[in-house]
């Protein structure tokens, strides 16, 4: 495919108040407020994003925490005055990256930490002050999201397990495990590898927690290019693009993918300055998906790892979009 003529589905309608949540929001030191974990529980939205603080000036990063935040609209937020994981001894200080999911009743959150390597977590709330972790990984793995029911009597989540400080010129796929209770996973197996995907040559991965529709689990995930000509970002040598893909998951065998859009579905467009310029140039990162009740969806996603934006579509649209199954099968 070629990577000048990608362009965002026309599909997909960027809001206008993008974006709606930024480093002037929060009431506390923040520089980078991105990659947020967004889902609807009990009435309103809740928003947990990451936060990145530092000297603006120098854009120096010193350290980084979670952010809460809530919104009766989805669009306007109320941050919290303070950060979620302030206290050093918060179980989920150091964590970063959230993804939300309410299944019976209950906010799962995974999220990756940095420790001896990139780690993955599954925690859970009932109020988002008590926090119970219930797992967390062995190195590398990270962009765990997990699915608002359970499969087959099964917790199910999606995973981007890799080899980062083994092997850094690998491809990283997704991947699937479940569990009995959220903390003893297993039966992982690949859901979509990085050559199934016509415009990725880096990496594949979740993105948004899946949400259930009659014909699937709708899946909106994140795909990346690389470019080595690429000299982008506050450090000049960034090189990579990620973009926003769909694809559709069988509903009682989520590994199988039964829909995969061929080309991607967000791509950060060089005429908005608030995707095509920040810390990290030319990223879309989707963390949040919503359906609402009339077929509209939100899909929420960090922007040029700086701010947090949103995009709508029409439910009946994404769907018809995805399907055709991958036109590479899985190997072996």
């Amino acid at each position: 495919m070629n990577s000048v003529n990608w362009k965002t589905h026309p599909c997909i309608r960027r809001h206008p108040a993008n974006p709606v949540l930024s480093a002037k929001d929060v009431p506390y030191p923040a520089m980078l407020v991105f990659n947020a974990g967004v889902t609807k529980y009990q009435g309103r939205y809740v928003m947990v994003f990451r936060n990145d603080y530092g000297e603006v000036e120098k854009k120096k990063i010193t350290g980084r925490n979670l952010g809460l935040a809530w919104s009766r609209d989805g669009v306007t937020w109320e941050v919290a005055r303070e950060p979620l994981n302030g206290d050093p001894e918060h179980p989920l200080a150091r964590a970063y990256d959230p993804r939300l999911t309410v299944l019976e009743g209950r906010v799962y959150m995974s999220f990756a930490i940095s420790n001896h390597g990139t780690c993955a977590g599954v925690a859970v709330t009932d109020d988002f002050e008590k926090w119970e972790i219930l797992n967390v990984s062995v190195p590398d793995n990270r962009n765990m999201v997990i699915f608002p029911e359970r499969i087959g009597g099964k917790i199910v989540r999606l995973e981007r397990p890799f080899a980062g400080y083994l092997r850094p010129g690998d491809r990283f796929d997704m991947w699937l495990s479940t569990s009995p209770d959220g903390r003893f996973w297993g039966e992982s197996r690949v859901v979509l590898a990085t050559y199934q995907v016509p415009w990725v040559n880096n990496k594949v991965g979740p993105g948004a927690p899946p949400v259930k529709t009659e014909k699937g689990w709708l899946t909106v995930f994140h795909g990346v290019d690389i470019d080595l000509s690429r000299h982008w970002g506050w450090e000049g040598n960034w090189n990579k693009r990620y973009c926003a893909g769909l694809a559709l998951l069988d509903l009682k065998e989520p590994w199988r993918v039964i829909g995969l859009m061929r080309e991607p579905l967000i791509v950060p467009e060089p005429e908005i300055a608030c995707e095509a310029k920040g810390y990290r140039d030319y990223v879309i990162f989707p963390g949040g998906l919503v359906v609402e009740d009339d077929g509209r969806v939100k899909i929420y996603y960090g922007a040029a790892d700086t701010v947090e934006c949103l995009a709508e579509a029409d439910l009946e649209e994404l769907l018809r979009l995805c399907e055709q199954p991958p036109e590479v099968p899985l190997k072996g």
